[in-house]
């Protein structure tokens, strides 16, 4: 990933590091711990203990962070969102949800000015910084967002099954139909 940041340290570069290697597990399909365990890049590095705690743990708690994330991208499917985007937003989104001491408007800043260096458009940090505020803004309210995520998801489960148990029955031959059917030759054979 090339920018024309100036020099970063501290946690913004481990939040980088991070970055990067969640854009390499998603590119090729694989974990982070497989990435990590094999060879892998960085822009900066060495890789420290925070970097790979958050590229450890966006990546263990994916499926919750994805669900949080598609509730408040409105009008936007997460898969829709540039690969650099939706990875910026899961880091935050950890680091928000599942780590201790790091306030939540910290997270949401260092995933906005990392948005403004390497974000796929100019429009990049304004898009973080609103789907992380609507969700910072439930968790204010008291909003279990990874609760409300996953009721939401198996509410669309539900119905996305119900629809096509409905499609399948509409889609039925009557069993008058199939005594009238021809059955083929190989159908008949070791009898």
């Amino acid at each position: 990933m090339s920018s024309n940041h100036k020099h970063i340290g501290g946690r913004t570069l481990s939040r980088c590091n991070a970055l990067q290697l969640l854009f390499q597990a998603e590119a090729c399909g694989r974990s982070v711990a497989d990435v990590l365990s094999g060879e892998y890049a960085l822009s900066e590095g060495p890789l420290d203990e925070y970097g790979e705690l958050l590229a450890r743990g966006t990546d263990e708690h994916l499926a919750d962070i994805d669900a949080v994330l598609s509730g408040a991208t409105r009008n936007w499917s997460l898969s829709r969102v540039s690969a650099t985007d939706r990875n910026l937003l899961r880091i935050a989104l950890y680091e928000m949800l599942f780590v201790d001491g790091v306030a939540p408007a910290v997270a949401i800043d260092e995933c906005v000015e990392l948005a403004k260096a390497f974000g796929s458009s100019e429009e990049s940090n304004h898009f973080v910084n609103g789907v992380l505020g609507r969700i910072q803004a439930d968790i204010d309210a008291g909003v279990d967002v990874v609760a409300q995520a996953r009721e939401r998801e198996a509410a669309e489960a539900s119905a996305y099954d119900e629809q096509a148990s409905d499609d399948y029955e509409g889609a039925s031959v009557a069993d008058d139909e199939l005594a009238d059917m021809p059955v083929p030759d190989w159908a008949n054979e070791g009898e």
